[in-house]
């Protein structure tokens, strides 16, 4: 039977090391969360979108504000541009992939509210489609990246949390650890006891 500890040992240790550095995005995450608690407590919506594991990270962070993250509560306003594969495929048919989460962005985006784009290499085309939409709109912009981010998605970004590393799994890994401390937050500041 083949011994799989050393691969474990390796990954539990990646995440550690990463986990480590997080002073280095403390105070862009702590923008984040005053940008986003501001959004919910105005009415605003949260629009949030990424691809492939980004996209499942953009409905969890939706599935977090609508129904709780730790205490029973009204559900906040949040809507993943991910999910709606009739969308997603109807966009990605009649215009291009480049334009599934802008044109989403052009429906539903309001001056006020704020998107949330995850992309753990801050270079995918439809996500910079929507970043510049999204700031054509009046929308507060917040990217979630990895190291290396496009100069065009920084450009086109208000708040870039953009997590210390280049490995996919451990970016991915720092940013559940975010937006999962973002929800306890929006949850304590936006809802009643």
């Amino acid at each position: 039977m083949p011994n799989y500890e050393k691969t474990l040992i390796e990954n539990f240790e990646e995440n550690k090391t990463m986990m480590e550095k997080y002073p280095e995005i403390l105070k862009t995450a702590e923008k984040t969360a005053e940008k986003i608690v501001e959004c919910i407590q105005n009415g605003r919506n949260l629009l949030i979108c990424g691809n492939g594991g980004s996209a499942a990270d953009a409905n969890h962070f939706e599935a977090e504000l609508i129904n709780k993250y730790k205490k029973d509560r009204k559900p906040l306003a949040a809507i993943s541009l991910s999910s709606n594969i009739s969308n997603l495929t109807a966009i990605a048919n009649d215009y291009s992939f480049d334009f599934i989460f802008s044109r989403q962005i052009k429906s539903f985006g309001k001056k006020g509210d704020v998107l949330v784009a995850f992309s753990t290499s801050g270079k995918s085309k439809n996500i910079l489609e929507a970043l510049k939409t999204a700031r054509e709109q009046g929308i507060c912009t917040i990217l979630f990246t990895g190291n290396q981010p496009a100069a065009e998605a920084v450009q086109f970004s208000d708040i870039v949390l953009k997590v210390p590393s280049n490995n996919t799994p451990r970016i991915q890994e720092m940013h559940a650890v975010l937006y999962h401390a973002l929800s306890e937050i929006v949850e304590s500041e936006c809802c009643e006891e």
